[in-house]
Parts: C-alpha cells; sequence; structure tokens
C-alpha cells in the first residue's frame, strides 16, 4: 500500500514537472503574447476586403 502511493506521489510530480515544463516553453516560444489582437486583425481585414470588393462610383 504505501509502496504504491510513493509511486503514485513520483509520478504526479514528474508529469506535473513535465506540464510546467511545456508551460515554460511555450511562454518562451511567444504563444501568449498577444491573445486579443488577433480577434481585432479578423475585423480590420474584414473591412478592407470590403471596400476592396466594392467598385468606386465616378463622380
Amino acid at each position: 500500500m504505501l509502496q504504491s502511493t510513493l509511486i503514485l506521489i513520483i509520478l504526479s510530480l514528474f508529469v506535473g514537472a513535465g506540464v510546467w515544463l511545456v508551460f515554460v516553453w511555450a511562454v518562451k516560444k511567444g504563444e501568449f503574447d498577444d491573445i486579443e489582437g488577433p480577434k481585432h486583425r479578423m475585423l480590420d481585414d474584414q473591412q478592407d476586403s470590403q471596400a476592396q470588393l466594392r467598385p468606386r462610383r465616378k463622380p
């Protein structure tokens, strides 16, 4: 009983350390830099593309 508990504790520490390392790697890679920007860029791109699709009227 005690041996299996120790194995599970050590295993959970290794899994936790692995998850932490993946998180630190993702932060250093820049995955969490700007989470709000893409939705604003999408709206800006949509307005630009609609302006290009509409023909200009000649006065």
